[in-house]
């Protein structure tokens, strides 16, 4: 069955001196402050579209390594994703570096880092950002 998900932005003002407020609509789970200084210099407490594609792989990608993992018959007992969106003014995201630590009995690092550069081609929000250069460093804990 298909899902949509929902989330909306208010911005009032320009670019540099403008901020805004994306909601979460599908979840509820809160509205953030988003500006162009949090999204090209230090976040002050605010999110940007960056920091929200970083939460939107990191977790889709974990989801994707842990169901390949599962169906492989070593099911993790723990996966550990930090997703890095590289952001450059005037040029746009630049790429994504994803790294994973993972506690998978039965399993040897080689395997697993197969095991992860599958997740990684293959999970939904990889093939949705295909054209940006996706990096990727796995290892066993």
């Amino acid at each position: 069955m298909a899902t949509t998900r929902h989330a909306h932005t208010v911005w009032e003002g320009d670019l540099l001196k403008g901020k805004g407020v994306v909601s979460l609509d599908s979840s509820g789970i809160g509205s953030y402050d988003v500006s162009w200084p949090a999204r090209t210099e230090a976040a002050n407490g605010k999110t940007s579209p960056e920091e929200l594609i970083a939460a939107a792989h990191s977790s889709c990608f974990s989801m994707a390594l842990s169901h390949g993992l599962a169906g492989a018959g070593t099911p993790p007992t723990r996966l550990e994703t930090k997703a890095d969106v590289t952001f450059q003014p005037g040029e746009g995201i630049t790429g994504i570096h994803l790294s994973v630590e993972g506690e998978v009995p039965g399993m040897d690092n080689d395997a697993f880092v197969a095991a992860a550069e599958d997740a990684k081609k293959n999970c939904p929000v990889s093939q949705a950002l295909t054209g940006t250069t996706i990096t990727l460093s796995a290892k066993l804990a």
